[in-house]
């Protein structure tokens, strides 16, 4: 069985979608059975990403045009729902994996926009054999806005391999206090304005990082700080190195995460990895994820948001949190979710 995997993807580091394809990739090269013959989809600077053990397709741009020797493969597998790269129409079996329908809520002030991206979304499903969703409740949406057709429809999570650098010590900016994390593509969607509240009556210090995709919005995040009178303690400090990443995990004193728009929602399964308090909001995926290991803003009212905090991290040091969320941690894991999909395509 000769199966593409698209990570064309890869072309975006420091993002989620960047994550999904390498991680997938690696361990779905490491659990294939012997007759299942991987290639990997790549932009020309992931070149190799995967080692000697798979082969490579270098996308190009035309390739949106037509992609030549796409009938040796039985099984394509499409990392997004925002993929333009399809095999042409015939024998090839098309595996969709669809990890958010954000859009709904980013552009409910454009129902043309809606449109036209559910328009999009289905014509993929059209072309594909089975669907996969990366959490229930994106499952659900999918049920709800968009025509399956009878199609195989199925939820594989994602998993969750932290790598440990137990002797790096030295982020490019270090806190000089307690402080909150918090890390995501800073965008509106991710609510990161609503956590300068939480320095309020305490000492904290809060981190941001991720990429710096909207000046303005980074701008409305610290104009709420200096509101608040917190914006010394404030630090929007753009993408971090996978270092840095597990240093701030590891030496937080909590991980912050009010999205109001994930599909899944991994930072949140990292944060319990290092057995951490994890705050999140109650919107989309987040509840599914976090499960009880993790505690929730119920609306974003600062008196709320600070109580939450509060007597989240009291109850944490109090009832053994921190292997609580351990072991929800642990349920994720990728070699898990790779064999689902090598099962998915043996089935196919």
């Amino acid at each position: 069985m000769n199966i593409l995997l698209d990570c064309e993807r890869l072309k975006y580091p420091n993002t989620g979608l960047y994550t999904f394809c390498e991680s997938l990739g690696t361990a779905l090269i490491k659990n294939a059975a012997i007759n299942q013959h991987i290639t990997a989809y790549i932009p020309i600077t992931a070149n190799g990403i995967f080692g000697e053990r798979v082969k490579y397709l270098i996308q190009k741009s035309w390739h949106k045009l037509f992609i030549p020797g796409t009938s040796k493969f039985d099984i394509w597998h499409i990392g997004n729902q925002g993929s333009r790269y399809y095999p042409p129409k015939g024998r090839v079996k098309v595996l969709l994996t669809i990890h958010d329908l954000n859009f709904l809520i980013e552009k409910q002030d454009r129902p043309s926009r809606i449109k036209q991206h559910l328009d999009q979304i289905q014509s993929r499903i059209n072309r594909s054999s089975a669907i996969v969703c990366i959490s229930h409740f994106v499952l659900d949406q999918v049920r709800q806005h968009l025509d399956v057709k009878g199609k195989e429809i199925s939820v594989i999570y994602n998993g969750c391999t932290v790598n440990e650098y137990p002797e790096f010590n030295m982020p490019a900016f270090r806190p000089s206090k307690p402080f909150l994390f918090s890390i995501g593509t800073v965008l509106p969607k991710k609510n990161f304005h609503v956590l300068p509240v939480l320095l309020q009556e305490n000492n904290y210090e809060l981190v941001i990082a991720g990429n710096l995709s909207s000046p303005e919005y980074v701008n409305k995040i610290l104009e709420e700080a200096t509101r608040l009178g917190v914006k010394d303690r404030v630090h929007v400090i753009g993408s971090i190195t996978k270092e840095e990443r597990c240093w701030y995990y590891r030496n937080c004193r909590a991980f912050v995460f009010p999205s109001i728009a994930e599909g899944f929602g991994l930072p949140v399964i990292e944060a319990m990895h290092y057995g951490k308090p994890v705050f999140l909001s109650t919107h989309t995926s987040l509840p599914e994820v976090g499960a009880d290991a993790a505690y929730y803003f119920q609306d974003f009212e600062g008196e709320h948001m600070q109580q939450i905090l509060n007597e989240g991290l009291i109850h944490f040091d109090s009832n053994n949190g921190s292997e609580k969320a351990k072991k929800r941690a642990a349920q994720f894991n990728w070699d898990d979710t790779a064999r689902g999909y090598l099962d998915l395509y043996n089935s196919l």
